[in-house]
């Protein structure tokens, strides 16, 4: 009953945007949306735990606002707002040119959008993989899912800034390869995610800081609270965005689009919201080191995509994969740590 409870508003937008769908596009546009919903919620799982680790966290409101507030981000923010702001920034347009040819010339669109996937996937990629870094340079972290090897990067994170350099010589590294007119805008996509991901970082340690000298708790609360909001939605972007430009290897109905991803985002952050509420992170100590190794694993791909296309499949598997053993390795510890009480 209580998890009915938690996913009760996905269920109710899905039945509501499926239908749309229908009503739109008839029984193509109504399958083409089921699939985009499986493909955003299979692509976004780890996503969803590692949005967990960061929502365990906060407090209750700021975790409501993540359904809410958040959803309407995700949905119209995320996957109808900005992939039109760049293509109006591509094509030198309106915004409502743009929106007439998302909805009457969808193949234009499509084309525009795709253009811009180099410095889309220098950014996300460069995010994403500031993510990784920061999990596997923590020498705070405990618990190492692969070992002495593991442990050593951890150790290796007392060194000031390193996952910063790192990005940096890959991301030139990658650069690099690019044709040169495409280098500069790669260039300052990476340099702008590496920028955005510092600053959440940094506003949200202050904040923390700031709480645990007891400096106006409630205020600071306030604010740690919407710092860890923004980190959320740009990590939230770093795995959309992406996402979308390859939703029209599906379908060019920007409208479908923006149903079937809707439908996934709202499962994603339901996922979350019940992940919390069950401790899950807790129980299963290593499935938190799978997420963000499938994260590092996406990260990669979006480098690779630069040069060469990545079916979806394969990000998709990879993903899971990860889960998958993370889990695993987390019931084995479960078990033989129950054995060793007895």
């Amino acid at each position: 009953m209580k998890l009915l409870k938690e996913f009760r508003w996905s269920i109710g937008f899905m039945l509501i945007a499926l239908y749309l769908a229908w009503a739109w596009a008839g029984l193509e546009g109504l399958a083409a949306a089921a699939i985009l919903m499986v493909l955003e919620i299979s692509l976004s799982f780890d996503n969803a735990v590692v949005n967990a680790k960061i929502l365990q966290k906060m407090e209750p409101i700021w975790q409501q606002r993540f359904l809410t507030w958040g959803m309407l981000i995700a949905v119209f923010g995320m996957r109808v707002l900005f992939p039109l702001v760049i293509v109006a920034l591509i094509a030198g347009l309106s915004m409502w040119d743009v929106a007439q040819m998302a909805l009457y010339d969808s193949e234009t669109y499509a084309h525009h959008l795709e253009s811009s996937h180099v410095q889309v996937a220098a950014f996300g990629g460069i995010f994403l993989l500031m993510v990784f870094l920061g999990f596997i340079f923590d020498d705070e972290k405990e618990a190492h899912w692969l070992g002495k090897g593991e442990a050593w990067l951890s150790k290796m994170g007392q060194l000031e800034s390193l996952e910063i350099i790192f990005a940096l010589g890959l991301l030139l590294l990658s650069v690099s390869f690019l044709p040169t007119e495409q280098q500069a805008g790669a260039l300052i996509s990476g340099i702008a995610g590496v920028i955005t991901f510092v600053l959440l970082e940094s506003i949200n340690k202050l904040m923390e800081d700031n709480m645990e000298t007891g400096i106006d708790v409630v205020g600071t609360a306030a604010r740690t609270g919407l710092a860890s909001f923004l980190y959320l939605e740009v990590l939230d972007a770093s795995f959309s965005f992406d996402g979308v430009i390859g939703a029209f290897a599906i379908t060019k109905d920007v409208v479908i689009i923006m149903l079937g991803l809707g439908i996934g985002a709202l499962f994603v952050r339901s996922i979350t919201i019940s992940l919390v509420n069950h401790g899950v992170l807790n129980e299963y100590r290593y499935l938190d080191h799978g997420a963000h190794y499938a994260i590092g694993a996406l990260a990669t791909i979006m480098f690779i995509s630069m040069h060469t296309e990545v079916p979806e499949l394969i990000t998709g598997l990879i993903g899971i994969i990860f889960i998958s053993a993370g889990m695993w390795s987390s019931i084995r510890w479960n078990k033989q740590a129950a054995v060793a009480a007895e």
